[in-house]
């Protein structure tokens, strides 16, 4: 193991917004995309590994943390990050990369593949979905109402309700709760991942994280998951009660050819939970595709 020297810049998308990112090591391209709100150290482990042998490349998304927020914000869409997306690429001069998403990501790069299938060489999937998660989520269906009423709220309160969230997701209650929820496994994360994503999530703008949640809610990647035809990797945990593991079976079922690795214990960030032995698993399936 050897320390491997970090690159960062920005770049100007389509429509001028700062994308920010960071390159470490060099060969092949992994191109990290994580989920809605999260933060680029949710994959520190994934980085410490494979910037080993791989160029790994990592980056925040347009309203997130060190990346602009655009000027127009019915830019904030599934279609924008994908056009970023490719715009990173462009700027990095790579024609074809191996992609990784997690939760939220894994919609962007089922979109990513629907715009722009000769990017995509093969795709690792985690803890994702196809369709509106939060249908039935954790057994009931008050979710999408919830989020309804929370929206209307921030309609009518911004600065009230931004205040609110910001004290609930950095409370001592929060990082127990969303353990609780399947979020985290508290005996296996590290404390300070959790802190510092907690701390991500009160930075952002309300409203930004609003709009994505809602074109999280009505992109339905389905018809997608037929068309694919690059190798793909599905992980799950059995433990993830944010998006359990029938998300990640349907997937499995409708993309053909594709592998499924279940992790025993993992929650919703089966990468932090059990980072060697999921990335023991990722290079196998490089190793087998031949990247």
């Amino acid at each position: 193991m050897y320390d491997v020297k970090k690159t960062t810049g920005t770049f100007e998308s389509f429509d001028g917004t700062p994308i920010y990112y960071e390159v470490r090591g060099s060969g092949k391209p992994v191109v990290l995309c994580y989920g809605l709100a999260c933060l680029i150290n949710h994959w520190t482990y994934q980085i410490r590994d494979f910037s080993q042998d791989y160029q790994t490349i990592v980056f925040d998304y347009r309203g997130h943390h060190k990346s602009g927020t655009p000027v127009d914000r019915d830019q904030l869409t599934i279609d924008a990050i994908c056009r970023d997306i490719k715009g990173l690429c462009e700027h990095l001069g790579i024609e074809q990369a191996s992609f990784w998403g997690h939760s939220l990501g894994v919609q962007y790069l089922f979109r990513l593949y629907d715009m722009y299938p000769e990017l995509v060489s093969n795709m690792v999937l985690i803890n994702g979905f196809a369709t509106n998660p939060i249908k039935g989520m954790f057994g009931v269906d008050l979710m999408p109402s919830v989020f309804q009423a929370f929206k209307e709220s921030q309609r009518k309160f911004p600065e009230t309700l931004s205040q609110i969230w910001k004290l609930a997701v950095t409370s001592q209650i929060a990082i127990p709760l969303s353990a609780l929820a399947g979020g985290f496994n508290l005996s296996l994360t590290s404390l300070k991942d959790i802190e510092v994503y907690a701390r991500g999530v009160a930075s952002m703008d309300l409203n930004v994280f609003i709009r994505f949640f809602d074109q999280m809610m009505n992109y339905d990647a389905s018809p997608v998951l037929d068309r694919i035809e690059c190798p793909v990797l599905i992980i799950s945990g059995t433990k993830d009660g944010v998006t359990p593991v029938s998300h990640q079976e349907k997937m499995h079922h409708r993309i053909r050819g594709s592998q499924f690795l279940r992790v025993p214990y993992g929650t919703h960030c089966t990468q932090l939970d059990l980072p060697d032995f999921v990335d023991l698993r990722i290079q196998r399936f490089l190793d087998d595709v031949q990247y």
